[in-house]
This record gives structure tokens, C-alpha cells and sequence, in this order.
């Protein structure tokens, strides 16, 4: 039997806390300068630290040389609060999921009252204090606005709206925030090294997504992942399938055919999905990751010291990913990237609920397809096609039918010359003027031009 991650490498004193530097700083320095107060109430999302920065409270309180910010690790009370020590009497955690009424408030009202057995200070941590009763709150009003100098008060909580405003007003409140994922990744990184194990590139940032920045669900993940483990260590494909995100090679191929307009191959990737038994949305949610690293680097490509910045920004991929992702950049535009990160962020928008996720997904493909959008985006995206063009033809735009130029025409704009009259329908009534001249009712610039192309033809057509 080994013990999980999270229990062995709890911190033990507030240095060792990581990603919470808004917090643990005020309150060492609140315990260095001897501003204690009587009553804490920690917040923030689950797994980032509330209950450990609690106990780690608790220590720094209790410790023979303190109150001190750091817990000297070597007296009874000290060792008694350490990981896998045997608890103390003296600091009592109370889990208000199922100690939240109002019997369970009178009861701690009255034992509050009665002196520490063998430590400085009696500490009650309240772990889960929105499952507090507004009755057994009122019960403890009185007690945590006005507690015996030997009593200190920690509430955690992930709902501090759930908290009545009268305890709120009279603790100190410390919200805690999720980690960051690059100290995260470092984080996960010393650990992997002090356990011995092997982790090829790419698996951490999965374990990072999986724990959604709280690091007891990461370091859940990655015991889960060391655990079924076997001498290579974490590898990318074995990462990939059991967290269950798709794997780099079909994200490739996927975003690959879409850029070429490959319905075919596009469709395919889709079937592969399906056969190989993924959820359709987890796949949609990490081709919207991928558009978003194509993004960032199709941005940050431009910047003076790029290598730099793309390291720091997409840390953790593999390198020959990163020059995968480079080309795939390149085959699009900004505007088309931007484009099609919305669609597919609108399509996982209604993939929520959807009873065919497969339907909805093949329908996100479909409009991934089209070669013109509406909107600011849409245009975006077409002057994207047309300069890559212009590039490809040394400067000189493949020429467009004339049908296909007036069908793909959005509503609204115009085009003057020779395409003007190219894509005017036959038979169609021409503009005149009063005096019965043609295109005497058109503006002035548009006559000019007009007039310019028609002498320039006519010479053409006599040098000719």
C-alpha cells in the first residue's frame, strides 16, 4: 500500500504552498508581527490549498517557538500536526457537510469554552462551512465575534456566498485562487523527478488540463497515470487514451483537411472518432485547444524573440508538434484561424445536451467547409485566401469566372469595369442619364474608371 500524492507531498508550512503567494505572504507576516486575528474564513476552488493552509496555520500557532510563520518541525505540537503525525485535542477539524446544525454549534459553543489541554491556542477548523445551517450560524454568532483568547476560528469554503454576511464581517478573508499551469507544470515536474519516473513531453500538460488547475485533482491524475505505469514511464499515447484527449497525430490530420478543404479527409477523421469509441465533445474541446495554440503562434511568430516567447507560451509540447503547429499556422490566416476558433466555439456551445453528438458534430465540420462566412470574421477569412494567393501567384490573382464571381458576391458589395459588365445578367435594362447617354447616372468615379478601362481596351484592341 502506498499513500496517494496529494497526502504525501502536502505542504507543511506556507514556503511550501504553491501558487497562493497573495495569501500565504499577509498571514506569515501578520504571525511575524503578532496581528493575529480570531477568526479566518479561506475560499477558493476545491484542491487549492484551503484545508492545508489551515492545518499549516494551526502549526505556526501551536509551535513551541511561536506563533512563529515558520513551524520549527521539532516540538510534540509541531510533530503531532505534521503529515501522518497523530492529530492533537487541541485543534479540532469539523466537517460541516454533516456537523452543520444547530445542536453541533451549541455543542462547540460549549467545549470553545473550556481551555487547551496541551497547546497554546484551541483551533477549530470548519472545513465545507457553507453546509452551515443559517441556524447553526446565528448559533455561532456570538462565539466568533467574541471567543475566549484561547479560541481561533478557520472556516473553508468553496461558496463563500453561502457564508451569512454577519460571520463574513468578523473573520479575515483570504480568497485562494487555482494554479497557475506553468508553476503547476514545474510543480509536477519536481515531483515526477522524485519519484523516479520517466514522463515523456506532452504528458504533463494533459494532467494539467484533466485537473483543471487544482492541484490535488492534478496530483490525483498523475498518481493514476504513475500507478498503471510500467519501465518507459508516462508515455504521450498512454496519457492520451486513458484521460481520454485525442491524440496529437489525429488532431494533425483533422486540422490538416480542414485547412486543405478536404471534406473527405475531414469526415474520415470524424469517423475515427466515432470508431474508436472518443466523446464527440472532448474531441471539438481540443480542436478548439489546437486552433488556439495555432493562434498564439501565428501571433507570437511575429514578435522579435519568437523561440522565446513560443516556449513560454506553449510549454510542454513537444518540439516536433511545435514545427507541426508552425506549418499549420502558415496554412492559414489570422483571420481565417479566428474564423474557424469561432465556429467551432459556437458548436461546442450546442453540443451541450445535444442528444446525437455525432450529428452535431459532422454539422460543425460541414460549416468548418464552407468556403465563405458572413460577418467581420467571414471577410476576414476570405482576405486571408485571396492574398495567399496573390502570394503563391507572384502577385497576380488567379482569375475568377464570372459566374462563380457574382454568385460568390456578398450582399451589399459592388464591383465596377469589366467584371461590373461581365456580371450583369444578360438582357439587363442599362443605366442612363437624362440626356441618354449610358452610365450617365452612375457617380462621377465610377464614370472615370469606366471611361479610363474603355480607352485603354481600345488601344489594346488597335495596337493589337
Amino acid at each position: 500500500m502506498t499513500t496517494a500524492l496529494y497526502r504525501r507531498y502536502r505542504p507543511q508550512d506556507f514556503a511550501e504552498v504553491i501558487g497562493q503567494e497573495h495569501v500565504t505572504e499577509p498571514l506569515m507576516q501578520a504571525l511575524r508581527s503578532g496581528r493575529i486575528g480570531h477568526a479566518y474564513l479561506f475560499s477558493g476552488p476545491r484542491g487549492c490549498g484551503k484545508t492545508t493552509s489551515a492545518r499549516i496555520l494551526a502549526r505556526c500557532l501551536n509551535c513551541e517557538q511561536g506563533p512563529t510563520a515558520t513551524p520549527c518541525g521539532e516540538c510534540d505540537s509541531c510533530r503531532a500536526l505534521a503529515t501522518g503525525g497523530t492529530g492533537s485535542v487541541d485543534v479540532i477539524e469539523i466537517d460541516a457537510a454533516s456537523h452543520g446544525g444547530v445542536d453541533d454549534a451549541r455543542d462547540l459553543r460549549e467545549k470553545a469554552a473550556y481551555g487547551p489541554a496541551q497547546s497554546r491556542f484551541k483551533v477549530y477548523i470548519i472545513d465545507e462551512a457553507h453546509m452551515v445551517t443559517p441556524q447553526g450560524f446565528n448559533a455561532l454568532l456570538k462565539i466568533v465575534e467574541e471567543p475566549p483568547e484561547h479560541v481561533k476560528f478557520v472556516f473553508a469554503t468553496t461558496e463563500p456566498d453561502k457564508v451569512i454576511g454577519t460571520i463574513r464581517s468578523r473573520t479575515h478573508h483570504y480568497p485562494f485562487r487555482l494554479v497557475p499551469p506553468a508553476r503547476l507544470q514545474d510543480y509536477l515536474e519536481e515531483l515526477c523527478e522524485r519519484e523516479g519516473v520517466a514522463v515523456e513531453p506532452g504528458v504533463l500538460s494533459f494532467v494539467i488540463r484533466a485537473g483543471g488547475g487544482s492541484v490535488r485533482d492534478s496530483l490525483s491524475v498523475l498518481d493514476q497515470l504513475i500507478a498503471g505505469s510500467n519501465e518507459e514511464g508516462l508515455t504521450y499515447a498512454g496519457a492520451a487514451a486513458l484521460l481520454g484527449f485525442t491524440e496529437g497525430e489525429l488532431l494533425d490530420a483533422t486540422v490538416d483537411a480542414i485547412a486543405a478543404g478536404d471534406g473527405a479527409g475531414v469526415f474520415r477523421q470524424v469517423d475515427r472518432v466515432i470508431e474508436t469509441g472518443q466523446d464527440p465533445r472532448r474531441f471539438v474541446e481540443d480542436v478548439l485547444e489546437r486552433f488556439r495554440d495555432l493562434i498564439v503562434l501565428s501571433a507570437v511568430s511575429q514578435a522579435t524573440d519568437a523561440e522565446a516567447q513560443i516556449s513560454a507560451v506553449l510549454r510542454g509540447l513537444p518540439e516536433d508538434q511545435i514545427t507541426r503547429m508552425r506549418q499549420q499556422a502558415g496554412a492559414f490566416g489570422p483571420g481565417q484561424l479566428s474564423y474557424a476558433a469561432d465556429i467551432v466555439n459556437a458548436g461546442l456551445t450546442e453540443m451541450t445536451g445535444a442528444t446525437s453528438p455525432r450529428l452535431q458534430l459532422e454539422l460543425l465540420c460541414a460549416r468548418l467547409l464552407l468556403p465563405t462566412g458572413a460577418g467581420e470574421h467571414g471577410y476576414a477569412a476570405r482576405l486571408d485566401r485571396l492574398e495567399r494567393r496573390l502570394d503563391v501567384g507572384g502577385g497576380i490573382a488567379a482569375p475568377i469566372p464570372a459566374q462563380a464571381a457574382a454568385s460568390q458576391m456578398p450582399v451589399g458589395e459592388t464591383v465596377s469595369g469589366e467584371a461590373s459588365a461581365q456580371a450583369r445578367p444578360v438582357g439587363a435594362a442599362e443605366r442612363r442619364g437624362e440626356d441618354g447617354s449610358r452610365g450617365a447616372g452612375a457617380p462621377a468615379g465610377w464614370r472615370d474608371q469606366a471611361s479610363r478601362g474603355a480607352e485603354s481596351r481600345g488601344v489594346t484592341a488597335r495596337s493589337g
